[in-house]
């Protein structure tokens, strides 16, 4: 007699018990891209450093420009001419003009930018002038960024559990800081399982099927902001399984397929150490997870929409939560309503993970005509969601309202 299916929320708890925090490591920020902060980041430097010009153009005392006009423009002596990167070490005299350039520091005694092109001096023209025409009051204190405006020594910049893009480095570097405390790249084992596999591209034997699922998993990993450190593909032989992954010096192991009820299941053979169970789930029912060694391994069904439902809904929020990031909600990510365009059936004992694509702002239908069946590899790459039909639901009507976890536009 076949044992009941666990509910989703037990296997996950089985999966999160996985996770393990690894030691953090300091490293500079040109090495820091797509890792997440260990501690939050604060200034070590008022930012901007000092007070400079946002525009190229002439630093003023706005007392001497104050009457301009394009009748009575305003002509003022230009002593100095301040590059970015100058000390502006002369300070600015009553009734003068310094010639500056954007991100140049502002000279003792200037109040205020007049922008090149509210003057007679040509833009871009290497030349200092002697003097300059100015044909525009500007705003006092106009085209000056303060020292200090944007943030104070001491505040914080990015939070711990930030993921390092370019922005969050430029404002850490902007901040001070030449290096950061960040957790390791997570490194990724990816394992596709069958005797059946053969390489993609390849001519097929009878019984064959292109390996899928090697790249599928790979491409969700990387997708998920891991590092697929290794990968292999085996066949059904349990000895060589438990070899390859011996050999790993991996953080995580994701295996797919060799889990399920047959006659030549490697994963379920070669990994006896491993829970093995149905999740009442549709696609995806068969699932395992656990220690081999000292490596956390989770193996998932073989069916390519099955890799692809089990990954959103378990892998990639043990990938987040190994990586240092704080996750929320039972998907690791919040989830939208959206309203069904079309209808279909969901096995009324079972959550239903249906493929979705918009169609508009809040309406979803089905990616493929057969529904969520889990061989439907081909429209993998139309998927842009997974509705949520929940058990004890079999039929999903136009116009219902479903929960929707979103699986394209963004990675944890």
């Amino acid at each position: 007699m076949n044992p009941e299916p666990v509910e989703i929320a037990e296997h996950r708890r089985l999966v999160m018990s996985l996770a393990t925090a690894s030691a953090t490591v300091t490293l500079p920020l040109d090495q820091c891209l797509g890792l997440v902060t260990a501690e939050p980041v604060t200034t070590r430097l008022e930012v901007p450093p000092f007070t400079n010009s946002a525009m190229d153009g002439f630093a003023v005392r706005f007392e001497d420009v104050s009457t301009a006009t394009p009748q009575a423009p305003v002509r003022l002596p230009v002593s100095g001419d301040i590059p970015a990167g100058s000390p502006a070490s002369s300070p600015l005299e009553p009734g003068a003009a310094q010639r500056i350039m954007t991100g140049a520091r502002m000279p003792a005694g200037a109040d205020t930018v007049v922008k090149v092109e509210d003057t007679d001096h040509r833009p871009g023209q290497a030349q200092v002038p002697s003097a300059v025409t100015i044909f525009h009051t500007p705003q006092a204190g106009i085209n000056v960024r303060y020292h200090g405006e944007d943030l104070g020594v001491g505040e914080t910049v990015l939070d711990a559990g930030t993921v390092l893009d370019g922005p969050a480095l430029a404002a850490a570097a902007s901040a001070g800081h030449g290096t950061l405390e960040v957790h390791p790249a997570l490194r990724v084992g990816v394992i596709s399982t069958g005797s059946e596999l053969a390489d993609a591209g390849a001519g097929l034997s009878a019984g064959h099927i292109p390996d899928s699922n090697g790249i599928l998993l790979a491409g969700l990993v990387t997708a998920a902001g891991a590092q697929v450190a290794e990968q292999a593909r085996v066949p059904d032989e349990p000895a060589l399984l438990r070899e390859v992954i011996a050999g790993w010096d991996v953080d995580l192991v994701i295996t797919a397929g060799g889990i399920s009820a047959g006659a030549y299941e490697v994963v379920r053979q070669g990994l006896p150490e491993l829970t093995f169970h149905k999740v009442a789930q549709q696609p995806g029912g068969p699932q395992g997870a656990g220690v081999v060694g000292s490596t956390p391994v989770l193996a998932l069904p073989g069916n390519p929409v099955s890799v692809y439902v089990s990954f959103h809904v378990y892998a990639s929020l043990l990938i987040a939560t190994m990586r240092g990031l704080a996750v929320e909600g039972r998907f690791g990510r919040p989830t939208v309503r959206a309203t069904a365009g079309s209808g279909w059936h969901s096995p009324a004992a079972k959550t239903q993970f249906m493929p979705i694509r918009w169609d508009g702002d809040v309406v979803v239908v089905p990616t493929h005509r057969l529904g969520s069946k889990s061989h439907l590899v081909a429209t993998l790459p139309l998927v842009q969601g997974l509705a949520v039909v929940p058990a004890g639901v079999d039929r999903v009507d136009p116009g219902d309202s479903l929960e929707v976890l979103v699986t394209r536009g963004g990675a944890l």
